[in-house]
């Protein structure tokens, strides 16, 4: 089979720097073209915000005639976004910003487009602002105007800053560094504070803190206040309680009484530090009865939070932990994420550490249940409010269930695995139908470290060492053997934070890898995949596929394996729907897929991680135009009446891991729109692996097996044959959701 070699992949950039003349953006090849084929000789494949003053909207400055001209202006700047790291982050940003602006009916001044950043970054349209900003980057480029670039710079770094990339939003920052224009404090101020917010996100406090001192030289009397704000916040968590007491002191009281709300958090914040937590409780208190105008839910919970903080500190675990669980109630009253007043402030709040403070405090109280209730809560909560507002849950899975609820629901030989990566350690919680009980874990395993765990797992996978077994083994050692799980059982994994990019089919226990022993299945929240399960047990067998679109090769290479194996499925289905070429569009995905049980889509794909909304499958082009079927697109579908859909494809389960929960993707997307089971890879795929697997899987779910058995079947299949026994071949796809499936017979 054909396969491109790890260094069209890892050049990339270079060919997005030659398409970008002509305004077009590549994808790279995905799918069984980025995999290598079973067999001798085998190579290694590749591994896988701050507040700001826009300008107006009119009269934008000329370029200076001492300048260089436009062109050289834009080569300049063409060169320095190609060195940054991320082509999806630079080059691709500029070539989407020349697409977009030529789409504009009505196009505007580049300013104006600056202008629609930061409204959409504030509200956390995070996608949405950095296209914006990307026209504003076009124009820039194309007129040489280098007070429009800065600007342009400017608000790609608070963008990406909101959205949690911290690297890339630290880059663009320094980009906009380097072109501060006709009113410098525009440009500087919030550039610099950016880079702050990175530091004090990253615990370089130090550094932080040196960032905010020349935004405050560099900021506008408006915009200073702010970064003070930021500056007194970063000194408290540097442990320079002095100086954060003497920057708080000399603020001036906030007009807006969300941001008097706001300092009063960080002067309880400093109270607490200075190890006065009876102070604090009093000002936290206050600060409950009486919040700020509007929003006020959202700023009651702060409050207990922070009353929370301070009973824990006086002693006082059991008032904590009832202070907490006031505090999530009132969230969920809310269902309220961050606020960009958040990032004004440099508090940098995040909802899941009240939830995972909450985990902590029950647990240690000798609550087990409570704690797993709550964990579960916090990854509904998570994916209702990622949705929020695009699509509603299907069913009625708008609550968490809690362990006493879902104990009835379990079969005797169903077990709930659910983990939660707090930041300090691991938490594993055993669910069954005789109760629930706490994993003890023989080592603490604090968050970074369980990162790094899988990431040193996922690359030995990608590249095929040859020790993937023995690393196995000692993960296994490390997650699976502390639960107790017998042999046999059926079992959920509810994985947390880095967890979801762990392919737990692959680790080993008892030396075997642990899909040998169980069968298993993946759920973002065991209340959702439950409910699902009950709502569709078994389905008549209607099968819709789509394999080998076509489209643009210079975006990607075609699929001719990916043709055959739908040609495969088809024989174990008679009747079923086929979709080839041309025809495999996303017209004809959106007409037929919400009529059909089972849904198989052979084809590449691509992973946002900017905006997991914007990760694509790649149909068929249409009128000689890309139209490709986006994670948002399946959001505001109905897909109710599908049963499962199969994205075989590519990193098709990948995407960004929100505030430590669940990967936002299609993962999220397909659930929230009705689908009751997936199934997608977590690294690139071997078309000849993958097409043995997907012809065994169906060709069980012919036969009346159940979904999870079907998967252990289709994966033992290919790790029984001797070329592809690496589980780079047999491990890369998840079953989601309904593990109970069948297809009647």
């Amino acid at each position: 089979m054909p396969r491109v070699a790890p260094t069209k992949l890892r050049f990339v950039p270079f060919l997005l720097a030659s398409i970008l003349l002509s305004t077009l953006l590549p994808v790279s090849p995905v799918r069984a073209a980025c995999a290598p084929e079973p067999g001798p000789g085998l190579q290694e494949s590749p591994p896988a915000a701050s507040a700001q003053e826009a300008a107006p909207a009119s009269d934008p400055p000329a370029p200076q005639a001492g300048d260089a001209d436009a062109d050289s202006e834009a080569r300049a700047a063409l060169a320095a976004i190609s060195r940054l790291d991320d082509a999806d982050t630079a080059l691709a940003l500029a070539a989407d910003g020349a697409a977009l602006y030529d789409r504009e009916a009505v196009k505007l001044d580049g300013y104006a487009y600056c202008s629609q950043a930061v409204e959409l970054a504030e509200k956390g349209e995070f996608r949405e602002s950095a296209r914006a900003a990307s026209k504003a980057l076009h124009v820039a480029l194309q007129t040489g105007n280098k007070d429009l670039l800065g600007k342009a710079y400017r608000d790609l770094a608070i963008a990406f800053n909101y959205a949690g990339q911290l690297e890339r939003a630290e880059q663009f920052a320094n980009l906009a560094l380097k072109y501060p224009g006709v009113n410098p404090t525009q440009v500087n101020g919030p550039a610099r504070k950016v880079i702050g917010d990175v530091r004090t996100r990253q615990g370089r406090y130090d550094e932080a803190i040196a960032s905010y001192e020349e935004a405050r030289q560099g900021s506008s009397d408006r915009f200073r206040p702010l970064v003070e704000a930021s500056l007194a916040n970063a000194l408290i968590l540097s442990g320079d309680l002095v100086r954060a007491r003497s920057t708080l002191d000399a603020l001036a009281e906030p007009q807006e009484a969300k941001q008097r709300a706001q300092l009063q958090r960080t002067r309880g914040r400093l109270l607490l530090a200075e190890n006065k937590p009876a102070e604090a409780l009093a000002l936290y208190q206050a600060l409950a009865s009486a919040p700020a105008d509007g929003d006020e839910d959202f700023y009651r919970a702060w409050a207990l939070d922070g009353m929370s903080k301070s009973q824990a500190a006086l002693g006082n675990d059991a008032e904590a932990a009832q202070s907490l669980d006031q505090a999530i109630d009132v969230f969920d009253q809310a269902r309220s994420q961050f606020r960009s007043d958040e990032f004004k402030m440099g508090l940098f709040s995040d909802l899941q550490n009240v939830f995972e403070r909450a985990i902590g405090m029950h647990s240690k109280l000798g609550q087990p249940a409570r704690a797993f209730d709550i964990s579960e809560r916090s990854r509904s909560r998570a994916l209702l409010d990622a949705v929020a507002g695009r699509a509603e849950l299907k069913g009625d899975g708008g609550k968490a269930l809690d362990a006493a609820s879902l104990q009835k629901m379990l079969r005797a030989d169903e077990v709930v695995v659910a983990y939660h990566a707090l930041p300090d350690r691991l938490m594993a919680w055993v669910l069954s139908s005789e109760g629930v009980r706490e994993a003890a874990f023989p080592a603490a395993l604090p968050r970074n470290d369980l990162a790094r765990l899988v990431d040193a797992y996922r690359d030995a996978l990608i590249k095929l060492n040859p020790n993937a077994a023995a690393i196995g083994d000692k993960i296994g050692q490390l997650l699976l053997a502390p639960l107790g799980v017998e042999a046999g059982k059926r079992v959920v994994i509810v994985p947390h934070g880095p967890l979801h990019y762990l392919p737990f089919q692959a680790l080993r226990l008892d030396g075997q890898y642990l899909i040998e022993r169980n069968p298993i299945s993946i759920a973002p929240s065991i209340s959702i995949a439950a409910r699902l399960a009950e709502r569709t047990p078994s389905v008549e067998a209607q099968l819709l596929a789509f394999g080998n679109p076509t489209i643009d090769p210079n975006v990607a290479d075609p699929l001719p394996g990916a043709e055959r194996e739908v040609h495969e499925l088809s024989r174990q289905f008679p009747g079923a729907k086929l979709f080839f070429k041309d025809e495999a569009n996303k017209a004809n995905f959106t007409a037929n897929a919400p009529q059909s049980r089972l849904v198989h889509i052979a084809a590449h794909a691509t992973v946002d991680t900017l905006d997991p909304l914007h990760s694509k499958v790649l149909l068929a082009d249409e009128n000689g135009k890309p139209n490709y079927l986006e994670a948002r697109d399946v959001i505001g579908m109905d897909l109710g009446n599908v049963a499962m859909i199969a994205l075989s494809a590519c990193e098709s389960g990948l995407g960004r891991v929100e505030n430590g929960d669940e990967v936002l993707g299609f993962t999220r997307s397909f659930l929230s729109a009705g689908t009751s089971t997936l199934l997608a890879s977590l690294w690139p795929v071997s078309d000849a692996a993958t097409e043995k697997l997907m012809t065994t899987l169906y060709a069980e779910l012919a036969g009346g097996e159940q979904v999870q058995d079907a998967m252990r079947d289709a994966q033992r299949a290919v790790m029984a044959d001797p070329e592809t026994t690496h589980p780079f071949y047999w491990a890369p796809f998840n079953l989601i959701g309904n593990w109970r499936l069948k297809v009647a017979k």
